[in-house]
């Protein structure tokens, strides 16, 4: 009986002891599942914060935007010797080609895309476009509504009227009977709208020439440098010319509000005018005189 008693105790107490063992080895696996999962939630909070911050860091600089996407997408018009096409088909002209120097040192593509310029803020906000870079007068509308480089350029609104009948309009007095074609959303049309003149909003600069040899106006309001470029002789519209000289102005490269694009084209303008490359672009479209100096 004694015996009996005692197998009974002892199969008892290895029972206890290997339930007791079942339960450390169950705790410790428990405890180790545990740690794993907190350090792969760790893991993944601090990946997801990186994540977080670089998008952050994209959002809040064009510059980085436009590296990570590949391409510098610039809006323009047809716009001699601004910015136009070759004979074969490619964008040429010297903001086209300082353009394409910017892109190449941001170590992407460039991009032109024609737009509507009255409708060139609206591209740019909603990132249709990363720059208006295309002969832009910097009036207070554009400075207002962008983030623009300092001047590059110098310019001036002028009158074009027909060749023989220059002679007849050599003052804004001489002027105010006159029908004409201005570029919409442009420097000329506000010169227009300041002088009391009756005009008519074209899409294009190009347009309001076609305008005046059609005689559909009487005159235009064009850009010095485009008239230098696209009207006279040796050109295609040698039989008009520009007389009068309505406003002095600058030009800028406009880019979104609060971008660091327009301080990083500011720096390779310092860095063109530098090595000669903006003076010899601008001597390859005749607009040299008219460079804004450092």
């Amino acid at each position: 009986m004694k015996k009996r008693m005692m197998a009974v105790i002892l199969a008892a107490i290895t029972g206890m002891s290997l339930a007791a063992c079942g339960s450390s080895s169950s705790d410790s696996a428990s405890t180790t599942a545990a740690s794993a999962a907190s350090t792969a939630a760790a893991d993944t909070a601090a990946t997801t914060a990186d994540t977080t911050a670089a998008t952050e860091s994209s959002a809040d600089s064009d510059v980085a935007y436009i590296q990570g996407k590949g391409t510098l997408i610039v809006g323009i018009t047809d716009f001699a010797p601004m910015d136009y096409k070759d004979e074969d088909g490619n964008w040429i002209g010297f903001d086209a080609d300082l353009a394409t120097k910017v892109a190449q040192d941001l170590g992407v593509e460039v991009q032109f895309e024609e737009i509507d310029w009255d409708n060139k803020i609206l591209e740019l906000d909603n990132k249709s476009i990363d720059v208006v870079w295309n002969g832009m007068t910097l009036t207070d509308e554009v400075t207002s509504s962008m983030e623009c480089t300092e001047p590059y350029l110098n310019n001036a609104q002028v009158v074009v009227v027909p060749s023989n009948k220059a002679d007849q309009y050599q003052d804004v007095d001489s002027l105010k009977d006159l029908s004409f074609a201005v570029e919409a959303g442009s420097a000329g049309e506000t010169a227009a709208k300041e002088n009391g003149f009756n005009y008519t909003s074209l899409t294009s600069q190009a347009d309001t020439l076609m305008e005046v040899r059609s005689g559909t106006s009487d005159a235009a309001i064009i850009d010095l440098l485009m008239a230098g470029a696209m009207i006279g002789e040796g050109t295609s519209y040698d039989d008009l010319t520009h007389t009068v000289e309505l406003t002095t102005e600058e030009y800028g490269v406009g880019c979104r509000k609060g971008s660091d694009l327009a301080a990083y084209i500011n720096d390779e303008f310092d860095k063109f005018r530098e090595d000669g490359s903006m003076e010899s672009i601008a001597e390859t479209y005749g607009v040299q005189d008219a460079l804004v100096s450092d």
